[in-house]
């Protein structure tokens, strides 16, 4: 038996691999749904990173997160010394980065309509927001239910209707899974806990949505979570 030594200039490649992966930040699984959107982004576009995960709403939390971000809020993306703390602006900074990826689609009417319901989701549906917050390990069919929360599925069913016929084919919003559909995962995992009645083609979307593989991975990574927030 004997040790190997590896090659210095190895060495220092894999050196500045581990020092060069990016770390995404992120808090529960089973609520942040700001967390999802980034984390999705990144695994199902095979993007390598390592993920730390801090628990929400503890005496430590605010001091953990603060150690990344001065926003005091995750995501947090970590590439070396550059901190990236929006969901939206971590997913630009991602197809900057990873331009052969294809994060938004290419086509540039589909790519400007997609921006835009990014943009609409980032900024509005406070109504749902507030009345059915995500919690992907319960049930809660028919609550949450307040006209401000239903004028919201109201919207979000004319994006989805109006993106699957137009540029999606009846796949995913684009047609290929897209930062779009990432953006709106957390809003199926709503519509599933609390059971939102869809039309068939709809139901269908928020069904390959949660199929899709990086989705499937994040909602096995609630699951497996036991941290039970308060209100929830």
């Amino acid at each position: 038996m004997h040790d190997t030594e590896l090659d210095p200039g190895l060495t220092q490649t894999l050196d500045k691999a581990r020092k060069n992966i990016l770390t995404l930040v992120i808090g529960n699984k089973n609520y942040s749904s700001w967390s999802m959107r980034p984390w999705v982004v990144l695994s199902a576009f095979d993007i390598a990173f390592q993920e730390i995960l801090i628990c929400l709403d503890r005496a430590d939390t605010d001091a953990n997160i603060a150690e990344y971000s001065a926003a005091g809020r995750v995501p947090v993306l970590l590439d070396g010394k550059t901190a990236i703390w929006d969901s939206l602006a971590i997913c630009e900074y991602l197809a900057e980065q990873f331009p052969d990826r294809a994060l938004w689609p290419q086509d540039t009417t589909a790519r400007a309509v997609a921006r835009s319901i990014c943009a609409e989701m980032h900024s509005g549906f406070g109504g749902l927001r507030s009345a059915m917050s995500m919690d992907i390990r319960a049930s809660y069919p028919g609550h949450g239910r307040t006209p401000e929360a239903q004028g919201d599925i109201g919207r979000i069913c004319e994006i989805w209707e109006n993106c699957l016929s137009q540029f999606g084919h009846h796949q995913f919003l684009f047609g290929d899974f897209s930062i779009a559909d990432a953006f709106y995962a957390p809003v199926v995992m709503r519509f599933r806990t609390y059971q939102v009645s869809l039309a068939p083609a709809l139901q269908a979307y928020c069904d390959r949505v949660a199929a899709h593989p990086a989705v499937a991975r994040w909602i096995a990574g609630a699951l497996a979570e036991t941290e039970v927030l308060p209100g929830h």
